[in-house]
Order: structure tokens, then sequence, then C-alpha cells
């Protein structure tokens, strides 16, 4: 039975020039986010394994984002701000993945929410007035949820209906599985629609209200420290001003820069996956530079132990499993670049260079999702072989890349992808407006 939500309280990092109560600020710009990101990433790195074996709740993980000024990142630059684009955030996803996918896909998350404001808003022209990604970043906040109903979603969903009194306003109810960050966020961005039809309206919610309920997911494969859960809401007020945006029915009334909300989100996973693939990799190579290769080729069968670099098998295997690493990567940036153009161009994106963007990122889950279940685990087998599972009581926990990998890969349906890539190459057909399933 769901309870109400009650988050243990995060420590504040603070230091002597820190006003109390207040985290420190870490200005993210072109010569402090990597470094800061470096850090977190080795510090994350060395008890992710323990980590995930606890499977708790990721409230210090969240503490460690906070300190090191993340979540502020992906701000729009202003007078008093100093926020990095989104090939930035991109890379800091991606590299903080390599270290503990689960963080990973949390910051993801909260990236492609902190910008529903712009995506959903009213237009260029209301300015920072309303952006939740400058809000997000004053206030230190997480946030989690999602703005469409997953496919399969049976019922009405998530339902808005208008609240009484003179103060008007709107009242939410309804429940939905959410992939990362419920248990732990500060707020919720999701879509509900009035009367359970027609358009959805984007609404800002605080999970510590007595009427928000939300269930861990339990016996997760992989991904056990995102955060997912089930969130019921009973009779939650919304304020009109905790409205965003819009995202209407028809898809043919989406802006073309709205209409890069969804891919947004994707890529930021896609970088996930990435990331993934590239930390098992990274691990496997210091193991087995730390440690010798038995006899893992046939016609070696019973031959004298080897040192690793110096087995022709096991340098095959890691020279197809960097191709493989480096393949990915390569289409992937492409898309990064692409989209990072779509969004500077903001509410002047044409249709066409929209649906360009979205071939070019339905390339990039197809190659990277294919990319990450192979090597992560042909790294499984591969670590096995040359240092002996038995001498790290069942192998060094390279099961954690491999279940990390299906668990993110899993929903995302490669035919789906490689069909709207095909359509759009042969008749210019532009991929529908979908979610990243």
């Amino acid at each position: 039975m769901s309870t109400p939500r009650k988050s243990p309280k995060r420590p504040a990092i603070r230091t002597a020039s820190a006003p109390p109560g207040r985290p420190v600020e870490r200005p993210a710009d072109d010569e402090i986010w990597p470094r800061v990101t470096r850090e977190l990433a080795d510090d994350l790195a060395v008890d992710a394994l323990s980590r995930d074996r606890a499977g708790k709740a990721p409230f210090d993980e969240v503490a460690r984002l906070q300190e090191a000024g993340l979540p502020a990142l992906l701000t729009a630059p202003g007078p008093t701000r100093r926020g990095a684009d989104w090939r930035a955030a991109c890379a800091v996803v991606r590299e903080i993945s390599a270290a503990d996918g689960s963080v990973g896909e949390l910051l993801a998350h909260h990236y492609a929410l902190s910008w529903s404001s712009r995506f959903f808003g009213p237009g260029p022209d209301a300015g920072d007035a309303l952006a939740l990604d400058v809000r997000t970043a004053e206030e230190h906040w997480l946030l989690a949820g999602g703005v469409e109903p997953p496919r399969g979603e049976s019922g009405p969903g998530l339902v808005l209906t208008p609240a009484d009194g003179p103060g008007g306003g709107w009242v939410l109810d309804g429940q939905r599985a959410f992939a990362s960050g419920v248990t732990v966020a500060d707020r919720l961005v999701v879509g509900a629609r009035p009367g359970g039809t027609g358009d959805l309206l984007v609404a800002l919610v605080d999970p510590a209200h007595p009427g928000v309920f939300t269930e861990a997911a339990a016996d997760r494969v992989g991904q056990r420290l995102a955060g997912a859960g089930t969130v019921t809401f009973d009779r939650v007020p919304v304020d009109a001003a905790h409205v965003l945006g819009t995202l209407p029915h028809d898809e043919h009334a989406v802006a073309p820069f709205t209409a890069l909300a969804p891919l947004a989100l994707r890529l930021l996973l896609v970088q996930v996956g990435l990331g993934i693939a590239e930390g098992a990799l990274a691990e496997a190579r210091d193991v087995s530079r730390a440690g010798h290769a038995g006899p893992v080729g046939a016609d070696r069968a019973g031959g004298p132990p080897v040192d690793a670099g110096d087995d022709p098998y096991v340098l095959l295997a890691y020279g197809e499993l960097a191709t493989a690493a480096h393949a990915a990567a390569a289409v992937v940036e492409r898309a990064t670049d692409a989209l990072a153009r779509g969004l500077l161009a903001e509410w002047s994106l044409g249709l066409e260079e929209r649906a360009d963007i979205a071939v070019l990122v339905a390339a990039a889950e197809t190659v990277t999702g294919r990319a990450a279940v192979h090597v992560t685990t042909r790294v499984l087998e591969l670590v096995d072989g040359t240092t002996g599972a038995e001498a790290h009581g069942g192998g060094p926990g390279f099961d954690r890349f491999w279940r990390n990998a299906r668990a993110l890969t899993a929903p995302t349906q490669a035919a789906h992808r490689l069909r709207d890539i095909g359509d759009h190459y042969l008749n210019g057909t532009h991929a529908r407006l979908t979610l990243p399933a």
C-alpha cells in the first residue's frame, strides 16, 4: 500500500562563504563543469557497486549532485547566471553515467524537464519570468516526472478538474508510473488533461503535498538507483501559476520547437546508454591490465597463462568493443550537434529541420542501444575469461552494467525507430511526435 512521500532532509553542503542553509553554488561554465563532473564521476565510481546492491532510494546520490551544482547547469545565461548549453549537459550526463547509470538517468530526466516551460510555454516573448530552468537553479530543485502519458496507459490517466472558489486553478487526480526520480524529487512536472480529454496541461507539483503518494519501484533488474516509482495524486491543488504550458492534442498544432521536447529527453537517455557502455569497457580494461589471461582460445587449450595485454584473442575482443563504442559515439555526437542547433533556433525552427533532428536522434538510439547491450554483455564474458570470476567472488560487479543497459534500452523499440528512419529516407515522411519508447 502506498504511503505519503516523506523525504529525509538532504544534508546541505556548505563552505565558509556560503549563506546558511544554502548549498554551495558552483558556476557551470566551459572551464569549470568538466572538472566538477570528472570529480563527481570519480567519487560515484568508488562505491557504485555497493550502492547498486543496497538498492536504497538515491538521496545520497542527489546530495552529491547538488553539492557539485550539476542540477543547475542547464540554465539559460543571464545577468546573474552562467549556464551551460545542451552539448555541455549531454557531456555531463554521459560522464556521470559511465560511473553510475542510475544517477545519469536521474540527471537526464531532470535536464529535459527543466526546460518544460520553454518547450510548452506561451512562446518566444515570455522571457525568463516563467522559465522553470531559472527557478530550478535558484531553488536548487531536482525535477522528476513526465509530460506525456506512457504507451499502454489504461483509463483516463492524470486528470485535472477546475478548482472551486474565486482563485481558480485546478485539482489533480490519478496515478502514473515514472521511470526516474520521483522518490527523491523536489518538484514533479506532469502532463494531465482537463476532464481526461483534449490538450495536455503541463503542471508543476510539490510532492510533499499530503495528497501525493509515492511508491518506489521494487525488484528492478537495472537502474535500481534511478528513483523510479508510481505516484498517486489525490485531490492535489494546482495553482494557475503552476501550469507551465500546453501540449496540443492535435500533432499538427504542435510547434516544431515544442516537438523537440521528447527528442531532447530521448537523446539525453542515449547519452546514458553510451556512458554505461563506455564505463563498462573502461573498467574491464583496468581489470584486464591488472590480471592475467587464462587460455581463452581453442588453439591455446592447456597452454600457459599469458598477460592479458599479449593475448591476441583478448586484443581482438577489446578492438571489437572499442570500435562499437567509437561508432556509437560518432552517431551520438552528430545527433547532439543537430539538436543543439535546433534548440538555439527556438521558435524559428522549421518542420523539415525538426524532422531531420528526429531521424538523427532515432539513429543514435538504435546504434547506441545495440552497442550498449553488446558491449556490456561481451564485457561480462571477457572479464570472467581473463581474470576468473572465482577470484572476485562471482566477478567484479560487471553485471550491473549489463543490467543497467538492458533496463534502459528495453522500452525502446528499435524496429519502430528504423521504420521511421526508412520512411523519412525513402518517402520524406516526418516521424510522429512520440514518447521515448
